[in-house]
C-alpha cells in the first residue's frame, strides 16, 4: 500500500492510496468516493480486490480527508471542481503510470455523478455504479423527499453562511464540506436537472461521451436511491452506457444492513463478489 499526495491542477494538493497486488493481473480499478466519505472506508474492499490481482487508487476529494486543509472555510472545492480538477489528476495519473494495464472505475453516488466531468473517463473499460443516481427530491418517497426539500433549501445555506463550511457530520451525512460542494449538493435535490444542471455549469460535458458497459448496483434499503432517479440520470446524464441494474436484497447482506454505504463495510464481503464478477 502507497499513500502519497498528488499536486492538482494549480488547485490544491489531493491524497491518495495504491494497493498494489502480489500477483499482478495487469487491472486497475479506480474507486470514486461518495459526498463526505473517506477513502478510508473503501480500504477493505480495495485490499480485496488486490488478492484478485488488481490494483486500486483511492483518494480522498478536495476537502474531504487527508485532503482538507487546515481552514475548512477557505477550500474551493465544489462538486464540479471534483470532477474536472481532483479525478482528472487521478486520470492523469493513471495514464502516465498504468498505461498498460486494462482499466475500471467504480462511481460511489457522486463519485458516478463526476465522469460526466472529466474526458479522462474515456480510458475505463467498464464502470460500476453504487448508489447513485439524480437525486432531485422529486424523485423520492414523501418522508425522504420532505427531508431533502427543507434540509436543503433551508437549512444548508443558513448553516453553510453562518460556519463557512458545512458541518455534514453533525447531521450524520460524512465528513463536513467545503460550501461549494454543500451548495452543489443543493442543486442535485433542489432542481429538477440534477446532475444535467451540475454539467450545465461546467466548460466540458462529456457524459454523452460515455459508452462503456456499466454495472449499476442499488441496495434493496437504501432509501436515498429510487428507481425513478437511476433511471433519470441514466437515460439524461449517460445515455449511450450500455447498462445494467442490479438490485442488492438486504437477505443477501450477512447483517441484512446495506443503506447507502455499507455495501463497503467488510462484512458484506460477501456482496464483493457482484463487482468482481463483471470485470
Amino acid at each position: 500500500m502507497k499513500e502519497f499526495f498528488l499536486e492538482t491542477d494549480g488547485y490544491s494538493q489531493i491524497a491518495v492510496t495504491v494497493f498494489e497486488p502480489s500477483s499482478p493481473r495487469n487491472k486497475l480499478l479506480v474507486i470514486n468516493s461518495a459526498t463526505g466519505v473517506k477513502q478510508q472506508v473503501y480500504y477493505s474492499f480495495a485490499k480485496y480486490f488486490a488478492e484478485y490481482g488488481f490494483t486500486v487508487v483511492t483518494y480522498d476529494y478536495s476537502g474531504i480527508g487527508q485532503s482538507k486543509p487546515k481552514n475548512l472555510a477557505s477550500s474551493k472545492a465544489t462538486m464540479r471542481t471534483w470532477g474536472t480538477v481532483d479525478f482528472k489528476t487521478i486520470t492523469d495519473y493513471v495514464k502516465q503510470h498504468y498505461s498498460d494495464h486494462t482499466k475500471y472505475c467504480l462511481g460511489h453516488s457522486v463519485g458516478a455523478l463526476i465522469l460526466g466531468m472529466n474526458e479522462g473517463s474515456q480510458i475505463f473499460e467498464k464502470f460500476v455504479f453504487v448508489a447513485t443516481q439524480d437525486a432531485y427530491y422529486g424523485h423520492l418517497n414523501l418522508k425522504i423527499a420532505a427531508l431533502g426539500f427543507f434540509g436543503f433549501g433551508i437549512a444548508v445555506p443558513i448553516i453553510t453562511r453562518f460556519f463557512g463550511y458545512f458541518p455534514a457530520d453533525r447531521f450524520g451525512l460524512g465528513e463536513s464540506l467545503p460550501s461549494g460542494v454543500a451548495l452543489d449538493w443543493r442543486t442535485l435535490i433542489l432542481h429538477r436537472k440534477s446532475t444535467s444542471r451540475l454539467l450545465e455549469k461546467i466548460s466540458n460535458d462529456f457524459s454523452k461521451h460515455l459508452t462503456q458497459k456499466t454495472l449499476i448496483i442499488h441496495a434493496e434499503d437504501d432509501s436515498w436511491v429510487t428507481l425513478k432517479g437511476m433511471e433519470s440520470l441514466m437515460n439524461t446524464v449517460y445515455p449511450h452506457l450500455e447498462k445494467k441494474y442490479y438490485e442488492i436484497k438486504i437477505s443477501e447482506s450477512p447483517k441484512k444492513e446495506i443503506g447507502h454505504v455499507n455495501f463497503f463495510r467488510s462484512y458484506n464481503r460477501v456482496l464483493w463478489r457482484i463487482v468482481l464478477d463483471e470485470l
